[in-house]
């Protein structure tokens, strides 16, 4: 009977998912708010909760983000990775002082107290590499030339969770000089390692994951990053660091085969992944803390926005290109929850869990929309205020960086 139940209830998700995506395509928008309204609408507190097939629901939402970031460093070699590091490492930087710094400020003013105010801080940090490697996908910019700015911050913060996660677990528990100084140490040696395996041997591990047959590339690449982000994730390195880094080892035919093959696989269980944050927000928690996590979104989203066109400009990308880089950082998400969720277990601040879902479900539905109208909407207020001399001198000019920073 409780298979029958879940059966049916996982059946009836899915189903809804389709009937979802296939709205938001007729109307040229991306389906990622109306999956997390969907979850808000079947969790808890919602109309209609949903019980026996949450826990796998919950299984099927970590894969969806790892199979997400596998994708995405499917699209890039070992090579551009470390090349794209060591040329936007100021960018990174530039992103933690501009959007940490307001996370850490607003828990101070709230009296939360300095173990608070780091959590928050890397609340309001992090962008959701899970939901704009969708977006990206979605609007059909995996291919241009302000992508590869985009992934270097993504990445760049992804591996500064390497380091900051077990800072924050070691706060939050109270852990002494010496045991944080260890978890750091293994965690550290552990992103290293795998990245080092990426860019050395990328090629071996190529050659062992290739085969003509589908179903065994398939299986072989899917159990390899499974089993690489499960390890890092139980050396307390993000499991996304892990399957990104999967992602950047293999090249050529292969990950070519694996992108085919996984593609609708990560669609299917990247839109569980967003139906189960939904499910976790209790829309009652909400509305206490609504206006300061409105006020602190749209303080976060302006500096996330900031940071992609200094990124980009810093790149040499077109005007147009710089505006959707700056657009396509605002989403937060998965990470973020995360390190709300550490401060929460531990007892550090009640506010503070219901206050990062609200945070993080207004910028997850923003984020998309920011990614897609930022540009237009800054290319049109600027071209207002421009003379007509001066608009014709800013388009020779874009003319000869490139056709939209494509």
């Amino acid at each position: 009977m409780h298979s029958a139940v879940l059966l049916i209830e996982f059946g009836s998700i899915i189903l809804g998912l389709g009937l979802l995506g296939r709205f938001a395509a007729r109307f040229r928008l991306s389906p990622i708010p109306l999956y997390l309204l969907a979850g808000l609408a079947f969790g808890e507190g919602g109309l209609l909760p949903l019980g026996a097939s949450e826990e796998f629901v919950s299984i099927g939402a970590e894969i969806g983000v790892i199979l997400l970031l596998l994708m995405l460093g499917l699209e890039y070699t070992a090579g551009d990775l470390v090349t794209n590091l060591k040329a936007h490492y100021p960018s990174g930087l530039v992103d933690g002082a501009l959007n940490a710094l307001p996370g850490a400020a607003a828990a101070l003013l709230l009296g939360w107290g300095p173990v608070a105010a780091v959590v928050l801080a890397g609340v309001t940090w992090i962008s959701s590499s899970g939901v704009i490697a969708k977006v990206l996908g979605d609007l059909g910019r995996v291919g241009n030339r302000e992508t590869p700015v985009i992934l270097s911050v993504l990445v760049l913060e992804d591996l500064a969770m390497a380091v900051y996660l077990p800072i924050v677990t070691a706060l939050v528990a109270g852990a002494g000089l010496l045991a944080g100084s260890l978890t750091l140490a293994i965690a550290l040696g552990a992103a290293g390692l795998v990245l080092f395996v990426a860019v050395r041997y990328g090629r071996l591990i190529s050659r062992f994951v290739s085969s003509d047959d589908p179903e065994k590339l398939l299986l072989v690449v899917l159990g390899l990053t499974i089993l690489v982000a499960g390890v890092a994730q139980q050396l307390q390195v993000s499991a996304a660091v892990g399957a990104f880094l999967v992602g950047i080892a293999l090249s050529g035919e292969v990950a070519e085969g694996a992108h085919t093959l996984l593609s609708p696989l990560r669609d299917l269980f990247a839109a569980v992944f967003f139906v189960f944050f939904g499910l976790h927000t209790d829309p009652a928690s909400i509305p206490p803390v609504l206006l300061p996590a409105l006020a602190l979104a749209l303080v976060t989203a302006a500096t996330k926005i900031a940071t992609g066109y200094w990124a980009a400009r810093r790149a040499g990308i077109s005007r147009k290109g710089r505006w959707r880089t700056g657009g396509a950082l605002v989403a937060r998400g998965e990470f973020s929850i995360v390190i709300a969720g550490l401060a929460v277990s531990a007892g550090i601040e009640p506010s503070l869990g219901p206050l990062a879902t609200a945070y993080v479900l207004i910028l997850v539905i923003l984020g998309p929309l920011t990614a897609r109208y930022t540009e237009p909407i800054a290319t049109r207020l600027t071209t207002r205020r421009e003379s007509p001399t001066t608009e014709s001198g800013s388009r020779v000019a874009e003319a000869s960086v490139g056709r939209d920073g494509v």
